[in-house]
């Protein structure tokens, strides 16, 4: 919906004002009202930083702010709108529809006498044609956009908005940075909650910070129900914090990019031989409600990924600890679920079975393709053997240690490279010794034959 700027010119014949809602919350009361009021996003907004000299010299075209809820991309672009005294116009990609964004875009239009920004929240919710309708206006200077997300822009942004915009990625808000907007808030009579004349100790400020994992918005709420809980001058101590605590709730969004990312980040920790890393984000994944079959499908790819013929029975494990969560479910495949993961972790990783994949498919891609050889082929028919099939072909069994010193392709190459941990340091001087065999089983043919 238009903000109040697009409300009193809509109300203006009829001498009518919208009227403003009886409660705000106070993380809308406190909002930040200048640049220098944001807080926790120093890495863009701090000194010698790139967006606050497009502000200041009001020279910027499209934005896009991506971030988790509750980092300040709201905020950010209000202050911009008031730091540049443009007109603000915001929308929700959920609730708004064609119709309306192209009322918007024909106001701004014909309204050159003032800048108009248009901010659209949960932009990542535009499809494409919706997005492509932006393009134009945005294009020709109409309006300067501010796009907030909490996905990542390379997946949900069309490219050509994206090109043409500027990306600012936001983080979640640090602790330092929220308990000083508590006590702010908490002293504030104009916007906060000093005319409730209560006290806290510091502990209470940390501790809503450290329950609202980075989110502002959920900090500020978390305060404003704690001060309206309790008497006019009470004093928040401990106990009055406890019950915030006993609810807490791990936020993670197991659709969009955090599943994305916390699954990377335990796979990373797993590669990287840390059980303990690898235990915490699978665990803050399954608090969040993650799918334990998803993390177990995981698990059974990164077995022969990353651990391979270094340790062979990390396949096993991972299988089973995926038939676990398939047969036995939340919470009690938990279990299975952690001793598949510290096994893994603790195991000797190798990539080559990764290495060979990636070999042969590249042989295969750039390489000339070849047959079959003859002497390989099946020669259960008499067509198949009229033809030569299987003529010549050495039953490994019938030589010494099983190797007959035969080729197996038309131009021998070389795909899988032991690696040098675990069980595959073994296999390593196995395979060394076959090869030796080989070259001196053939050694004797060519000389026979000479």
């Amino acid at each position: 919906m238009p903000t109040d700027v697009d409300q009193a010119d809509i109300f203006a014949d009829s001498g009518e004002r919208p009227s403003e809602p009886k409660h705000r919350p106070l993380a809308v009361r406190m909002r930040p009202r200048a640049l220098s009021e944001v807080i926790g996003q120093d890495h863009i907004v701090g000194d010698d930083c790139l967006l606050p000299r497009l502000i200041q010299a009001d020279n910027f075209g499209s934005l896009i702010f991506y971030g988790p809820p509750g980092c300040g991309k709201t905020s950010l672009a209000e202050v911009i709108a008031a730091e540049t005294q443009s007109k603000f116009v915001r929308i929700n990609a959920v609730l708004s529809n064609v119709a309306e964004m192209r009322d918007i875009l024909r106001l701004a239009r014909y309204e050159t006498s003032v800048n108009t920004i248009l901010f659209i929240d949960e932009i990542h919710r535009f499809n494409k044609s919706q997005q492509d309708l932006l393009l134009p206006d945005v294009e020709a200077g109409n309006i300067r956009l501010i796009g907030a997300t909490t996905h990542n822009p390379g997946f949900y942004v069309n490219p050509p908005l994206l090109s043409r915009s500027h990306l600012f990625r936001l983080e979640p808000v640090n602790a330092e940075a929220l308990t000083t907007v508590l006590a702010r808030a908490m002293e504030d009579c104009e916007r906060g909650l000093g005319s409730f004349r209560c006290t806290a100790d510091d502990f209470v400020f940390q501790a809503v910070a450290d329950f609202s994992g980075g989110d502002l918005r959920r900090a500020l709420n978390a305060l404003e129900t704690l001060v309206l809980s309790q008497p006019i001058g009470a004093h928040l101590d401990v106990d009055a914090v406890e019950v915030f605590a006993r609810e807490r709730q791990i936020r993670y969004d197991r659709d969009e990019d955090e599943h994305y990312d916390h699954a990377s980040a335990m796979i990373k920790s797993i590669r990287g031989s840390d059980p303990d890393a690898a235990l915490y984000w699978a665990f803050k994944m399954l608090q969040g409600g993650e799918d334990p079959r998803f993390l177990a499908r995981r698990l059974t790819i990164l077995a022969s990924e990353d651990v391979g013929l270094a340790n062979s029975h990390a396949l096993t494990v991972a299988v089973a600890a995926f038939e676990a969560c398939e047969k036995v479910g939340m919470p009690e495949c938990e279990y299975a679920l952690a001793h598949a993961i510290l096994y893994l972790a603790t195991s000797p990783k190798s990539n080559s079975v990764t290495r060979a994949i990636s070999a042969v498919k590249k042989s295969l891609r750039d390489q000339p393709i070849q047959a079959v050889p003859l002497w390989l082929r099946d020669a259960h028919t008499k067509t198949n053997k009229a033809l030569g099939h299987g003529a010549g072909y050495r039953y490994s069994h019938d030589y010494p240690q099983a190797v007959s010193g035969q080729e197996y392709m038309l131009e021998p190459m070389t795909f899988y490279q032991p690696g040098q941990a675990g069980a595959e340091v073994a296999t390593a001087q196995r395979m060394q010794q076959l090869k030796k065999l080989k070259s001196e089983i053939q050694a004797r043919e060519s000389a026979s034959e000479g």
